[in-house]
């Protein structure tokens, strides 16, 4: 690891080419259990090479180039070659539809675009000017686009190595859009590089440590602590190949770091109680001998045998996954950050964590909760601002300079941070009270059929919560058996959660929903959280029956 202090992830980059060309940085997956793996030599090489096609283009400084693409090693390949040449990056996530595609790329006044690995091309390519040149990285789906290998082929590599200011601009971050349009969080390489060097020092990752990555880079969680934070640390990353060879990918990788969010927690909470039933494993762990061996045989099962750093992050996971993880002895560092102070704001350390919050502030974060009970944070990783919006960049900052979340939050004596729900998500009852709907949320998530839930009901009587069984219940909604069966145990669920609320914040029903909330039907954001808008909409048209109805469970 970089122990110096290094202002700018290109030159810690330059060092690892310089003092260890030959040591292993990235394994690409390229289909049938094949990969294809560079090294820091080969990594720059490539990065050199493309950085002098882009410097022949002769783009104004600075310029703007897309990149669309899964998790890749010429994703990382091509951001060092855009900075580089002197340009900024902008990643698109690569579940798009040609709809925001275009507008991403208008909107930021974007000169060329990357299209790498990806899945849906069909259904983003219209979305790509026709006019605007494009570069088809390896992996990419077939068209008829220059390819990469063709280009740096035809180029010398750049001899110099580039170091830009601080404040230059290095990327834009258009966010997920769980409201409206996606909006572009300006990011300098100060801004990326403190965080992406502090992360690794804080957890003590080395180039000896493992990381699959597979969360989307175009989101700033696993840019920053994955992609920046390598740069730094070194650490070997690995890629997954597609959605079916998530196991194989994991194995190969063996990651002795793994992050995940909270959804993808649960899921593999409910796998192992697909083979382990919940009471059954309860008492097993419980044995002396019997619990560690019942321990080992599941972390390995998940391919998570050789974990000693797991992060959680992009949305709160319940208090009680966290604790189950911590029976099997995998204890999750959850983290607290925002694109627009690039993840860097909290985090919980293997000393200062506890289920239900998000961890302590940095050392260099400066950070108060406001008389309304909002977050508001002076980070080393906050943004430059909102690209072409100046006064929604100005409107989001105190007169101080605090950057103003939008969450609210409270401190414990000890400093840790707990979430209490977003400023604008809290919502009215016709009681006349004030509701934040994402503790009751955690509440009903935390139980094993419920994989994700929506609580609402501004001015309604009372709250009402809309929810998506685990995935393996979810076929067999029209089961009246089935119903029968779980109909008691969720009304048993609705009533211990009403027992942790206030009377006003007690919720009337739940509603068993039969549309899997997906990225791909709008229902969830790119980082799996669930957009409120859409899904109150989908629905509404049904709430006066339901109210009406007096029942504790409804099956829609």
């Amino acid at each position: 690891m970089i122990e110096t202090p290094i202002e700018n992830v290109l030159d810690a980059a330059y060092e690892w080419e310089r003092n260890h060309p030959d040591r292993m940085y990235m394994t690409q997956p390229i289909g049938n259990g094949e990969v294809v793996e560079y090294n820091w030599a080969q990594t720059m090489q490539q990065a050199r090479r493309m950085a002098a096609h882009l410097r022949s283009l002769n783009l104004p400084a600075n310029s703007h180039i897309a990149l669309i693409s899964k998790n890749c090693a010429h994703f990382i390949i091509c951001d060092l070659a855009i900075w580089m040449a002197g340009h900024a990056t902008v990643a698109l996530y690569p579940t798009l539809n040609a709809e925001t595609v275009a507008y991403i790329l208008e909107h930021s006044d974007s000169r060329l675009v990357f299209i790498g690995k990806l899945d849906d091309w069909d259904k983003m390519a219209a979305g790509i000017p026709e006019d605007l040149p494009c570069i088809a990285l390896p992996l990419a789906p077939e068209t008829d686009y220059r390819r990469w290998d063709d280009i740096i082929a035809q180029c010398k590599p750049i001899s110099d190595s580039p170091s830009p200011p601080p404040g230059q601009l290095a990327l834009i971050c258009y966010t997920s859009g769980s409201t409206g349009r996606p909006k572009g969080v300006m990011h300098s390489f100060g801004s990326i590089s403190v965080p992406g060097q502090h992360f690794g020092r804080e957890l003590e990752i080395n180039s000896a440590d493992r990381v699959l990555s597979y969360l989307p880079l175009a989101h700033v969680m696993e840019r920053a602590v994955v992609e920046c934070s390598s740069f730094y640390s070194g650490i070997h990353i690995y890629f997954a190949d597609r959605l079916d060879t998530f196991v194989e990918d994991l194995r190969r990788a063996s990651p002795t770091v793994f992050l995940s969010v909270p959804r993808l927690w649960l899921k593999f909470q409910m796998g192992v109680f697909g083979k382990f039933p919940e009471k059954k494993l309860e008492r097993l762990l419980k044995v002396p001998i019997v619990g560690g061996l019942v321990r080992k045989k599941i972390l390995r099962g998940l391919g998570l045998e050789n974990v000693r750093v797991a992060g959680s992050g992009s949305a709160p996971i319940p208090a009680d996954l966290i604790e189950w993880y911590d029976k099997l002895g995998l204890h999750i560092i959850e983290g607290y950050g925002m694109s627009e102070d690039f993840s860097y704001s909290h985090m919980s350390t293997h000393t200062k964590r506890k289920p239900g919050y998000v961890g302590v502030a940095w050392s260099d974060v400066q950070t108060r909760i406001s008389p309304e009970g909002e977050i508001q944070i002076k980070s080393p990783g906050n943004m430059l601002g909102y690209y072409k919006e100046p006064e929604m960049t100005a409107a989001c900052y105190t007169d101080d300079g605090y950057f103003k979340t939008g969450d609210r939050g409270k401190y414990s004596p000890e400093g840790l941070l707990r979430i209490t729900g977003r400023v604008k998500e809290l919502f009215k009852t016709s009681k006349g009270k004030y509701v934040a709907p994402v503790p009751i949320e955690n509440l009903l998530n935390s139980d094993s059929h419920i994989e994700l839930s929506c609580v609402s009901g501004p001015g309604r009587p009372a709250c009402f919560a809309l929810v998506q069984l685990a995935e393996e219940m979810r076929g067999r909604l029209d089961e009246p058996e089935f119903r029968a069966e779980l109909t008691p145990k969720l009304e048993a669920l609705l009533e211990a959660v009403n027992q942790q609320l206030e009377d006003y914040e007690e919720v009337q029903f739940l509603a068993v929903v039969r549309e899997d909330w997906q990225i791909a039907n709008d229902f969830l954001t790119p980082t799996l959280k669930i957009k409120r808008d859409v899904i109150e909409q989908a629905y509404a048209m049904h709430l006066d029956r339901w109210y009406e109805s007096g029942d504790k469970v409804i099956w829609q």
